[in-house]
This record gives C-alpha cells, structure tokens and sequence, in this order.
C-alpha cells in the first residue's frame, strides 16, 4: 500500500508559502484531500492562479498582484488557511485574514503567531473577526521565544521572516517532520533558514526568492492510522511512501503491544498475529506520540488486552469521540485530558458521527474489530485529511463502502 502524500498537514503549507514567490511553484505527491480544495479556493481568492496537472499535481502562479485579504468563508472552513498570514505580511507588507476555524477539538489560540509577528515589527489587531497586520518599511528581524512548540505559529513566524531585514531566531520552534521539510522548501527558494527540525530555527531575510519543484513526503498521520487498523484488524501489511523515523514513538507503542513492525528500503512492514496489550500513552509534540494518532491509538487500545491511560497534552477537546467509540461496545470514559480504556474482545457495530479528521478515521478502523455492521455518520470530515480511505481500506481486505448522500 502506498501511502499518500501529506497534502494537508504539509502541502496546505507549502502553498501558502508560494505566495511569496512571484512564479509558479509546482508542488507533486499532492492528493486531493477535501482540505486542499479550500486552500485552493484560498489562493484563488488572494490572487493566484492554481492549475491541476495530472492527479496529484499542482502549479501554483502568484506572479500577479496579490489581494492580501483572507475571507472569513473560506478561512473559517480550514484552520491551515490561517497560514497565509505570514507570506502575505512578508511579501505585500499586510494581510487581514479572518481568525481561523477548523476541527472542534479545543482551543487553539492564535496569540503565539501575534506575539512573534509583532516582535518583527508588525502592527496587529484583532477586530471583528478578523486580524489586521501590517508593517511600516518591512518586517525586522527578532528573537521570539514561543510559549508551546506550535506549528502553525511555527509555520507562520518562518514564513514571514524570509522576506525581513536581518535575522529573526525562533526558539521553542516545532520540530514535526512537516516544518523540516517546509525549511528545506524555503530554502530551495532561496531563503536562508537553519535549524529546521530542531528548538531553534534562525531565518536570514532575503530580498526575493524564486519559484521550485517540489515533491511532498508521505503523510506520517495516514501511516499510524494503517498501522493501528492492522493491530486493530490482524494480519500483515507493507507500507511504501513514508520513512520510520517519521512514525518511530508510533512504532515504539506498536512494539510495546506486541506488534512487529520494521522498516524497508521504501517504508515500513507491519504485522499483528494476536491481540495486542494495552499500554499508556501521552501526547507530547514531535518527536513524541502525536495528538492526531490518539483517537486512532484508542480505537486500538479500546480491544487490546488490559487497561490503559491515555493522556491528551496537546489539545482539550480531542476526547468527544469517546462517546461514540462506546456505542460501539467499547469500555471508555474520560475526565478532563484523561481517558481510561480497558480492553474488550469484540466491539459492536453500531451507527456513530465523526466530529473531526481524525476522530471519524478511528471510528472508521474500529469498525474493522466489530460484529455487524458500522455506520460513520458525517465522514465528510475524513475526507479532509485522507484521500478515499475506505478504498484504501478495501485494497487491504476490509469490507467498506462509502454510502451516497
């Protein structure tokens, strides 16, 4: 099975970057994930022109004159829309951009990408529901500490600093395999960024860069979510398109319940012969266990052997879905950012509603270890983050169908 491209935790990004190149930038290994579709709409709306080249290809064109003006519409649909922040403040001096939306999983405010934005020199307000940023004579170069290794603050501080006077440090920066390969991204444009994947990312303002041909690594997130279904459904699975250490502390786990899983030239094989027992897991930023992998990680936890605790550092809201994984059958409950989950042999079919990306996939392979019949209501959110995974699920043996309406 190969693994798709990471469209919407690194490809949403690395389009949002391309704004600040005036040229086309082609982006491949790019699959149509729902969420790609509103950041395209995104950039249409600012100004540049997007074309499909084959399946999995897109040309990004921000020659034209930019309207630095994010629509609440668009915005509010996809919290990765937010990312235009930074490239627009970098290359047209302003931005609005409406306060950003996606999944219902916690608060995740936006004040670390104000802060540091701010520490460049920019002038910004919140107002209406949407942020005002603008600068005098460019972006300066700073120092900003970030309170919590965020992404997205991450993504959008070294967006903006490419384009500044001097040099502007990162520290507490995100280490995730996406901002690595954003840095690199930006520096095949002729950035000047050091530090990619480590605490402290140093970012030398350049006066122009130039438009690239890139290809996107596999998505890491779809990767645990095949591993997991496997633990969850048995058998034995080779994953093509995705690299080991981008899924180590997943592995790690996987290891610690009893499954094998080793990596090859081109990924990782995979393989469950019993059922697994339980173990504790935390949260943590990369490089440790990832926010998006618990949902799926308790759906597997939820009929392994022995009893568990889950703990969810990252987000406060990520544990709604446990009520749905127990009208299935399973034996769940949370408190807070805790979640207790002793192990059954079998879990019961029964209707559920995805609230999010990922809660909708661990519901999805949950269904994989219950008798009867499983109904996901409102997958629309899976298809924001995966490229047909009941197709890809079907290709490995398991019997689902996608339902109209």
């Amino acid at each position: 099975m190969k693994v798709s491209g990471a469209s919407k935790n690194l490809g949403c990004k690395v389009m949002a970057a391309s704004l600040l190149v005036p040229g086309t930038t082609v982006i491949r290994n790019m699959p149509r994930v729902d969420d790609l579709e509103v950041m395209i709409e995104l950039l249409r709306a600012i100004g540049a022109r997007v074309d499909s080249i084959g399946d999995d290809c897109l040309a990004i064109d921000a020659g034209g004159d930019l309207t630095p003006d994010a629509p609440y519409e668009l915005v509010s649909r996809m919290r990765a829309s937010f990312n235009v922040l930074g490239p627009l403040l970098g290359r047209c001096g302003e931005a609005r951009v409406a306060m950003p939306g996606g999944d219902s999983i916690g608060s995740r405010k936006i004040d670390m990408h104000l802060d540091g934005l701010r520490a460049m020199g920019a002038r910004v307000e919140t107002r209406h529901g949407y942020v005002m940023a603008s600068t005098g004579g460019g972006l300066l170069g700073a120092r900003h500490v970030l309170e919590f290794p965020s992404v997205g603050a991450t993504e959008n501080l070294l967006t903006a600093a490419v384009r500044s006077k001097g040099t502007t440090i990162i520290d507490n920066a995100a280490r995730e395999p996406e901002i690595t390969e954003l840095c690199a991204c930006l520096n095949r444009m002729g950035a000047h960024v050091v530090g990619g994947g480590t605490s402290t990312i140093a970012v030398d303002g350049v006066e122009e860069l130039s438009p690239i041909d890139t290809e996107l690594i596999g998505d890491r997130i779809e990767t645990g979510t095949f591993l997991m279904a496997c633990g969850i459904a048995g058998g034995e699975i080779e994953l093509t398109g995705t690299r080991f250490e981008h899924v180590e502390m997943v592995v790690r786990k996987l290891g610690d319940m009893g499954m094998l899983v080793s990596p090859t030239p081109d990924g990782l094989w995979a393989r469950a012969h019993k059922r697994l027992d339980a173990v504790d897991i935390a949260t943590l930023p990369f490089p440790g266990f990832a926010t998006d992998f618990m949902p799926m990680a308790v759906a597997l936890l939820s009929v392994s052997r022995g009893t568990a605790i889950v703990t969810e550092n990252v987000y406060d809201g990520r544990f709604q879905f446990v009520e749905e994984l127990a009208r299935m059958g399973a034996d769940a409950r949370n408190e807070g950012r805790h979640a207790v989950v002793r192990g059954v042999a079998r879990l019961s079919g029964a209707p559920v509603r995805a609230a999010d990306v990922r809660a909708g996939a661990a519901l999805t392979i949950a269904g994989l270890a219950a008798e009867g019949e499983t109904v996901v209501h409102d997958c629309e959110h899976v298809d924001r983050g995966y490229a047909d995974l009941p197709a890809k699920l079907r290709a490995l043996g398991a019997q689902i169908e996608r339902l109209a309406g």
